[in-house]
């Protein structure tokens, strides 16, 4: 069964945030005192693939239950007794986002382009791995806003999700391993590549990977936060971009993390 998460936010806050709900402006000094003890429940659906969203997320998650539920009473909003740690950071992440007049507009948003740089271990698996993405946004379509959550959290700190979920989420959790495993189609001749040691120089990179086949235009640099070379190779048919990923995606280069040869559709 999934539980959505239900807001109860005083009048007061509500007024504060007109410009985000198109309701008429109500300045918050004119609400008096017996408002902000009258209540209304707000269900909302935030995207947490939202950069702004994702911010907030992540500054909630380092708080304790306690301050969590600290913060909330100081502005006047209670949780439910049923609800849980999970339940009342979602609460205070919704909280904080009207409060600073930063809540997501429902608009159409642009077309998504992919970032040169990733912000995260999430974001990164939501653009490099669609079985990932296709998991999350079935959680989204849903309204699993806890599960998506979870799903963030295991991204970014595998560790400590498992500490907190590895109960109660055991499923979701291997149905994310399983999703972040599965083998990406190869569906172009372009691949990218992050993990060679960057002793090898552009030349021994460039040589190791033509030895699987024809390069057609080859780009490499090397990462400015770890030794290893990292960049984009287009080969000059899909066979030998196969190959490549085959041979070479996972292998560990003695650096620490696992070489990585993605397709690039």
């Amino acid at each position: 069964m999934v539980r959505l998460v239900s807001i109860s936010l005083p009048i007061a806050l509500l007024a504060g945030t007109s410009s985000v709900f198109g309701w008429s402006s109500i300045p918050s000094s004119f609400v008096s005192r017996s408002a902000i003890n009258s209540r209304t429940t707000l269900s909302m659906a935030l995207d947490y693939n939202d950069p702004v969203v994702a911010e907030e997320y992540a500054n909630v998650q380092p708080l304790s239950y306690d301050e969590v539920e600290e913060e909330l009473m100081m502005s006047g909003v209670r949780g439910s007794p049923d609800m849980n740690e999970m339940d009342l950071k979602l609460m205070l992440v919704e909280l904080r986002l009207m409060m600073s007049g930063r809540m997501p507009g429902k608009g159409k948003k642009e077309e998504e382009k992919k970032p040169a740089s990733y912000s995260s271990k999430f974001e990164e698996a939501l653009w490099e791995k669609p079985k990932f993405k296709e998991l999350y946004n079935d959680l989204k379509a849903k309204g699993d806003h806890n599960s998506q959550n979870v799903a963030a959290e295991y991204l970014n700190n595998p560790e400590v999700a498992k500490t907190r979920y590895g109960k109660e989420y055991k499923r979701l959790l291997a149905n994310i391993e399983a999703a972040l495993n599965a083998k990406k189609e190869v569906t172009s001749a372009i691949i990218t590549f992050k993990g060679f040691p960057a002793n090898m120089g552009e030349a021994g990179c460039k040589m190791t990977l033509e030895a699987i086949g024809e390069i057609v235009e080859f780009d490499c640099q090397e990462n400015e936060d770890f030794p290893v070379l990292e960049g984009k190779v287009t080969f000059g048919d899909i066979e030998s971009a196969k190959k490549a990923i085959e041979q070479y995606h996972g292998m560990n280069m003695g650096m620490g993390d696992s070489l990585e040869i993605l397709s690039v559709d």
